[in-house]
């Protein structure tokens, strides 16, 4: 659910399975070799028997588990009927289509999806918007013709900078450093990698700053564990490593932790604090960066309403109200951004409880 003591602060930053929503916290283990659907109701507000569907990245992702909780929340309180999670165990491009195309033929009135790539899932979302469903992208967009608007979780360019500048503090301006990222089609990662390349290259500040390497993860653990150390054998000097995946960094953390690089590779990118607070505590990471997930999923589920109720279209300047974290304004090319990112280290992190 919605953290309500960090609302309101400035800096809030392969098989079939179906997850009722109801779980969204709680979505722990799921059999890859069984397949289930589960609808929770909701008492509507006007909504009939209006139904939302997420479809994350993946299941079985703390992060994703925050980001549900706030969508199951949001869509109780929008006045949705029902709403329910599906989704793949692997974060893979094509992944999702099949959950798409159960959704369209279901006749599910809103869709929002987390996209593992922008394109792979247009031609699915398409058949979905010709039945009459609604397209919400949140966190990783589609295609922006596959979809009514985009719930962001910041600008990208600040997510970039924000890293860029947390790793160069940290290796002290100069030094090798790699990307560890999740998939390599995901539409997030690569605009804020985008970013972060360009930064290093034009700020005079990170002259000395050498981009060596980018690897994938895929938002797997065991994966980026050996990505991380994969790193380390591959560049020897090594100084730093931005990993802006909360499944990555911890990953590379918890690798850092116990080895010889602990103290002297530093690390930075997004991740959670219930997950990042032990490391920062034993001075694996001093600081990284991140939003409150949960309000992506609750901002998700009322622009789902909204856009079914006929009250937005997803227009550049189209307003409507997400609960208690009010008014929000879409903006060039159907985008709503949720909040900027906090920077989490040893003195706050206590604060913050997802």
């Amino acid at each position: 659910m919605l953290n309500r003591k960090n609302k309101g602060r400035t800096g809030r930053l392969g098989s079939m399975v179906a997850i009722t929503a109801v779980a969204a916290l709680a979505l722990t283990a799921c059999n890859s070799g069984s397949a289930s659907s589960t609808d929770t109701s909701s008492p509507s507000a006007g909504g009939g028997d209006q139904k939302i569907t997420f479809i994350p990245k993946q299941l079985n992702n703390p992060y994703t588990d925050v980001v549900l909780g706030g969508g199951k929340k949001g869509a109780t309180e929008a006045g949705f009927a029902s709403s329910q999670v599906v989704g793949p165990l692997e974060a893979s491009a094509s992944s999702q289509v099949s959950f798409i195309n159960a959704e369209t033929q279901a006749g599910t009135n809103v869709i929002a999806i987390a996209a593992n790539d922008p394109d792979a899932v247009c031609t699915a979302l398409g058949e979905a918007r010709s039945a009459g469903a609604k397209i919400v992208a949140f966190d990783s967009d589609t295609n922006p013709d596959c979809r009514d608007i985009f719930i962001s979780q910041v600008v990208a360019k600040d997510v970039a900078l924000i890293q860029t500048k947390l790793i160069s503090e940290q290796i002290g301006g100069s030094g090798e450093i790699a990307i560890l990222s999740a998939t390599a089609n995901a539409t997030n990662q690569n605009e804020w990698i985008k970013y972060m390349e360009e930064e290093l290259a034009s700020n005079p500040a990170y002259k000395d700053i050498k981009l060596v390497a980018k690897v994938y993860g895929d938002d797997n653990d065991t994966k980026s564990f050996q990505e991380a150390q994969g790193l380390m054998q591959a560049h020897p000097n090594l100084k730093g490593i931005i990993s802006p995946t909360t499944v990555g960094i911890a990953a590379t953390a918890r690798y850092l932790s116990t080895s010889a690089y602990k103290g002297k590779v530093a690390l930075t990118g997004l991740g959670l604090p219930n997950e990042m607070r032990p490391f920062v505590k034993d001075g694996t990471v001093k600081e990284f960066a991140l939003w409150d997930p949960a309000q992506l999923g609750y901002v998700a589920a009322f622009a789902g309403k909204a856009l079914k109720d006929g009250k937005i279209t997803g227009a550049e300047g189209d307003t409507f109200t997400a609960g208690e974290l009010g008014e929000r304004k879409v903006e060039k090319g159907g985008l709503v951004i949720v909040g900027p990112p906090t920077v989490f280290n040893a003195e706050n992190i206590d604060k913050y409880n997802f």
